[in-house]
């Protein structure tokens, strides 16, 4: 199967070719058709299988087939955990919209309300936003969500475990009752499926199976103080010789730092990080897996997107 057997747009599938997409995801063959068909959809499956993709190209595809408004409506919202995952679904429509009309804003805490104001009244066709921003612009009355069609519920596994359950049900209470909704979690412990019994009319189930852990992995804890840990991973890296090396740090800064110091030590590092724009990330994530780059140091946001087979190294 490849992109043209879901009958989207010239200029969609021009882009999805420039991204150097070439065939669908499991994810993407199963979920594409119903969301087209505008179903609500129960996704299952882990980050880095290409759920983005997933939601993103019928969605995307709808907006193209419709007609030109001369100030966009917000027709899709996509509610997302964290800035880092909003920013990436974010980059991800813009990557394909590109040469289109469509337009996609990001609202999410840590940065000023002016500007994201300013982009609402301007008009979208879509918005990802983070629940707790979101519902701040809600309050305010800068959000305009009556003629929205599609709500996408990213991570819900991941916004449960951070307390949003109360946000999204307020969120829910602001949005026409007649639309297409998506959920989408890795996980689906009893309250996603309380709520998605609450939300989902007659859905669509798809799910991705987990990938079964190798059976020849080993672990080993070092106990190390804070200001040795950067000599005690140079010193690991170097000793293991072959295969390679993925490496997890709870900031993005700590990333693009300890991959210029794996670099300045002659090893071919690379970052991944909520900084990098989608294609530096696709490209990020392209040299580690032909074996531009031995190491890749990711976030641990960053990395629920990875999908590498046969990693030598874990480091956390």
């Amino acid at each position: 199967m490849n992109f043209d057997s879901f009958d989207l747009n010239p200029r969609l599938l021009a882009n999805v070719a420039a991204l150097g997409y070439t065939a669908p995801t499991p994810i993407q063959e199963q979920a594409i058709p119903p969301v087209a068909l505008g179903r609500d959809v129960m996704g299952l499956a882990q980050t880095g299988t290409g759920k983005t993709a997933a939601f993103l190209l019928p969605i995307i595809n709808k907006l193209l087939d419709a007609p030109i408004e001369a100030r966009p409506k917000i027709k899709a919202l996509i509610v997302a955990p964290t800035r880092e995952l909003a920013q990436q679904i974010a980059d991800a429509s813009r990557d394909l919209t590109r040469q289109t009309k469509i337009r996609t804003i990001t609202i999410y805490g840590g940065v000023a309300l002016s500007p994201q104001t300013r982009n609402l009244h301007a008009g979208a066709h879509i918005v990802v936003a983070c629940p707790g921003r979101l519902l701040d612009h809600i309050g305010q009355g800068h959000v305009d969500l009556t003629n929205l069609t599609t709500l996408v519920l990213d991570e819900a596994d991941h916004m449960f475990d951070m307390g949003f359950l109360p946000d999204i049900k307020k969120i829910l209470s602001h949005l026409p009752k007649e639309r297409q909704t998506l959920l989408f979690s890795a996980t689906m412990p009893g309250d996603i499926r309380r709520l998605a019994q609450e939300i989902l009319r007659n859905p669509a189930t798809v799910s991705i199976g987990r990938s079964a852990p190798a059976d020849t992995v080993s672990h080993a804890a070092y106990p190390v103080r804070a200001d040795l840990k950067t000599a005690l991973l140079l010193n690991l890296i170097g000793g293991a010789k072959d295969g390679s090396v993925l490496v997890f740090t709870r900031t993005k800064h700590r990333a693009k730092r300890l991959a210029g110091q794996l670099e300045r030590a002659g090893h071919k590092a690379t970052s991944l990080q909520g900084n990098l724009s989608q294609r530096q990330r696709q490209a990020a994530l392209d040299g580690f897996r032909d074996g531009a780059f031995r190491v890749l140091v990711a976030t641990d946001i960053a990395a629920r997107g990875i999908d590498v087979t046969r990693v030598a190294h874990v480091v956390n």
